[in-house]
């Protein structure tokens, strides 16, 4: 400046206050930038667990139906003993007196053996059950690890657009969604 008050500007100032007016901008950039970087690094680990507790529920659905068919295999051997039990009752009631004891002794023996094996048949039902149960909370937990997931990705869907647009209201969206997406993931973690 002169010391008549007259002022020239040099071909940088121009340059320097325009960078100054869009200082703003550059922040919100990089604000959206570093969002996405980290919302994305949370959905890939949201998505990891999606599928591993979707790969879990699978894995526990098959225990469970192994152990339905084993204890179905019990319960054909149970109905083989009651058939075997039948034959040794009709047996010993249309024998000679003198025979009947021996068919006695099959009949209570084979009312031991299903006493057995009905035992066995109803702990692999519960072992079943039990299998069944922890297949479908895993699934609701991995309905719950996606629905995290999604919302994280519509988070960086609406940085994106927030990027583009320079609307502040997609950028104060977009962290709205990525709260969201971070709660539900911590009710994936808590089993909710």
């Amino acid at each position: 400046m002169s010391a008549a008050g007259f002022h020239v500007h040099g071909p940088h100032d121009h340059e320097l206050e325009h960078a100054t007016q869009h200082a703003s901008q550059g922040g919100m950039i990089n604000q959206i930038a570093m969002f996405t970087a980290v919302i994305a690094t949370v959905g890939a680990i949201f998505s990891y667990m999606g599928g591993a507790t979707q790969a879990n529920a699978g894995l526990y659905k098959n225990n469970a139906a192994i152990k339905k068919t084993e204890a179905a295999n019990q319960w054909n051997y149970f109905q083989s003993k009651s058939t075997k039990q039948s034959l040794a009752e009709f047996s010993r009631d249309f024998a000679p007196a003198d025979k009947q004891g021996v068919y006695q002794v099959k009949v209570e023996r084979y009312e031991k053996e299903k006493k057995d094996i009905e035992s066995d048949a109803r702990k692999l039902e519960a072992q079943a059950t039990e299998w069944d149960k922890l297949s479908e909370e895993q699934m609701h937990q991995h309905h719950r690890w996606a629905q995290a997931t999604t919302a994280l990705q519509v988070s960086i869907a609406m940085a994106a657009i927030a990027l583009l647009t320079k609307k502040k209201w997609l950028e104060w969206g977009m962290f709205g969604m990525g709260g969201v997406g971070v709660a539900i993931g911590v009710l994936a973690a808590l089993h909710v």
